[in-house]
């Protein structure tokens, strides 16, 4: 009982409550939270402190950032929850902080957007600034079925890369971007390969247009360190696979590469194997052995998951931890 009095104390003051609400829509840094706030660095991140102390908010460093979310897991957890969904929707403090939290992320939107425009013609080359991608693309190879899907999905096409590099092994496939200038990238180049079984379109990672259970296989492909939630992202991705479906995830492993974040628009640098894996079970993903492709800098990291069927028991961790991840000369084959 003491536990739950002192964590209510912690909720129990105006800013930490609208600190909850806003921490209940997305991670969001101490800056991006001043903002919205109109308050001190300082008095946030006094606020914050009190709120992760309590296990009411989640707090991970990423280099020199911080973001903060709200608590996923124990009872402090699930209390916020609560006193979140508590908060009258009509609230005014809580509507105009919601507002001023929309036009942060349209910034970051914006943001990410111009730079897809700038460089859409010469993404391969920034690219391949970071990773080999012909070992990626033959390790992705290695994990995808030899005798091919019927319908792949591709999350976050951009040029259409994977889709050419999959071609051979589906049925139909199809490539989602919201960036009209990354799809007639690929248009042009699923045309002039002669794919006409791979198609593109523009579409919400966060919300596809499609029905659940439509596809056997789907790619997410460098996608992940530029979004928001990348939770959210896994999650759509798992709705839409059917029973079975393979899920392959391609991003990096945690760096410190600050340049990413400032000169190339990355929200995230890098994901670690238990994050991913967490995310995946969340969404009814069953995570497979990771293959980690170390680079220089850079180590790219695969994580394929299975879709399961619905009330199927996903292995917990522990039963797993046996598994070691690959590395480069450990890609199954």
């Amino acid at each position: 009982m003491d536990d739950l009095l002192a964590t209510l104390k912690a909720a129990a003051e105006t800013t930490r409550l609208r600190l909850l609400a806003l921490c209940a829509h997305g991670e969001l840094t101490v800056t991006e939270l001043t903002q919205i706030l109109g308050q001190s660095q300082p008095r946030v991140s006094r606020h914050l402190k009190l709120l992760c102390d309590a296990g009411l908010l989640d707090r991970f460093r990423e280099g020199t950032f911080a973001f903060y979310r709200l608590a996923e897991k124990g009872q402090s957890a699930e209390l916020a929850r609560v006193l979140v969904a508590a908060i009258p929707a009509d609230d005014a403090t809580l509507i105009l902080d919601l507002e001023r939290l929309d036009a942060i992320k349209r910034a970051r939107s914006e943001t990410a957007a111009a730079y897809f425009r700038e460089n859409a013609a010469r993404w391969h080359e920034i690219r391949s600034l970071h990773v080999a991608e012909g070992e990626v693309e033959a390790a992705l190879l290695r994990l995808f079925p030899e005798e091919g899907v019927e319908e792949l999905l591709d999350i976050g096409t951009g040029t259409g890369r994977m889709l050419e590099v999959l071609a051979g092994r589906v049925h139909r496939a199809i490539g989602v971007d919201q960036s009209r200038e990354m799809l007639a990238v690929a248009r042009n180049r699923l045309e002039e390969a002669g794919l006409r079984h791979c198609h593109v379109r523009q579409a919400d990672m966060y919300q596809l247009p499609f029905p659940s259970g439509s596809f056997d296989a789907a790619v997410i492909h460098q996608v992940l360190h530029y979004t928001e939630s990348p939770a959210g992202v896994l999650a759509e991705a798992a709705r839409v696979l059917r029973p079975g479906g393979l899920l392959l995830v391609v991003d990096f492993a945690p760096h410190h590469l600050e340049a990413l974040r400032e000169e190339h628009a990355h929200r995230r640098l890098g994901f670690a194997d238990a994050e991913v894996a967490g995310w995946c079970r969340q969404s009814g993903l069953d995570c497979g052995p990771v293959v980690h492709l170390p680079g220089d800098p850079l180590t790219v990291s695969i994580w394929p998951a299975t879709r399961l069927a619905a009330g199927a028991q996903i292995p917990s961790p522990q039963a797993k931890s046996q598994k070691p991840a690959h590395s480069l000369s450990g890609v199954p084959s």
